[in-house]
């Protein structure tokens, strides 16, 4: 018997016979910043000594990401939601940027004999930077194999990643209420990682743009709430994690740059969204839970991180129901395709045009038409 001939399909997921999660990796040791920071930054130029400066954000938390630990997490949590469906379809993980590599994972699941594989990724919104660079790594990543890689759609507007964000916020607001704070007055401020404001443009030529989801998802969230809770909250869209030359426009406002304006603002009390992230990134633990929470401390701010959505299992359920809706589009059926109210559903096949590589516009990517 072939090998090939020993790898079947899931009726519900077929035609599909893998699926891999992508994500973007991390170091898991001191040794291994400079290298995974070289993979990150290949073709900038950047010298070594510039990379062990930004390297220490990682070696304050001992040269470990926890971004891989996270995967390992929600790969457990998705082999466990696809068991309880009946779904032996296996799963594998590939980073873009540190090991497990994705091509290494591709070609692992060629040579098993797999043909047909589903990527499921670990970034939730469009634009170059979380989404077409993926395609982009998926592209290279199959070349040498017999592969055909789809992805599910992106997804930050579907119902249970927002829900994750929900259950997130109320428990935040929670927190504040138990330290003494009177939530009514807190001010709901959403954060995502900044993005050159051209990436910004590049995004909005085929989506409603990057800035368009989030202000989307920040919507439905903060509407939830307030309506959960009978308070009608303000909310605000900020960003951390701005690099690059200081002459390059980048999206704004700085999170701690805004906690200065809210307090300007009569503001007591804020909870921090991480909408942008759906796991507690390296951004999230330094740039919010460290350098904001020592801003707000500061200022004299209430101050209360929301979780990101991890392994929640409204999230958990929604990339499985993601996975299932790809392949019943890839089986030629018309799929339901939850969305939250007003907002746009994401592209199984990106358009060409769609979050353009300003560097290399001509560099191929995958699941595009």
């Amino acid at each position: 018997m072939s090998q090939e001939s020993m790898v079947t399909t899931t009726p519900e997921l077929d035609p599909y016979d893998a699926l891999v999660l992508v994500s973007f990796g991390g170091p898991e040791k001191p040794e291994d910043v400079v290298p995974f920071l070289r993979n990150v930054t290949r073709g900038r130029g950047i010298p070594d000594e510039r990379l062990e400066e930004v390297g220490e954000h990682y070696y304050s938390f001992g040269g470990k990401s926890p971004i891989n630990d996270q995967c390992r997490a929600l790969l457990a949590a998705l082999r466990s939601e696809l068991d309880r469906r009946g779904i032996d379809t296996p799963i594998g993980w590939g980073n873009r940027n540190w090991e497990p590599y994705l091509t290494d994972t591709l070609t692992s699941l060629d040579r098993a004999g797999h043909r047909r594989v589903l990527a499921i990724t670990t970034s939730a919104y469009p634009s170059y930077s979380s989404c077409r660079q993926y395609r982009e790594n998926l592209y290279d990543a199959a070349q040498d194999t017999a592969l055909q890689v789809d992805r599910i759609r992106q997804y930050a507007t579907h119902p249970g990643f927002v829900t994750a964000s929900v259950d997130a916020t109320n428990a935040a607001l929670d927190q504040l209420r138990a330290a003494g704070a009177d939530v009514d007055g807190t001010r709901l401020i959403f954060v995502t990682h900044s993005i050159p404001t051209a990436m910004e443009d590049a995004s909005r030529q085929a989506t409603r743009g990057y800035v368009g989801w989030h202000r989307a998802v920040a919507d439905e969230v903060a509407r939830q709430v307030s309506a959960e809770r009978g308070t009608d909250y303000r909310w605000d869209l900020a960003y951390c994690s701005r690099s690059g030359p200081p002459t390059q426009p980048w999206l704004e406002p700085d999170v701690n740059d805004h906690l200065a304006a809210c307090r300007d603002d009569g503001v007591a009390s804020v909870v921090l969204v991480p909408i942008g992230f759906i796991s507690d990134h390296m951004e999230v633990i330094y740039d919010l839970d460290t350098e904001a929470a020592a801003t707000a401390e500061k200022l004299g701010l209430g101050f209360v991180r929301a979780a990101t959505a991890g392994t929640h299992p409204a999230f958990v359920g929604a990339l499985v129901d993601l996975a299932l809706e790809r392949a019943a589009a890839a089986r030629g059926e018309t799929p339901q395709r939850p969305v939250i109210p007003g907002a746009e559903v994401g592209a199984d096949v990106c358009a060409a045009d769609c979050c353009l590589n300003l560097r290399q516009p001509d560099r191929p990517a995958l699941c595009q038409r």
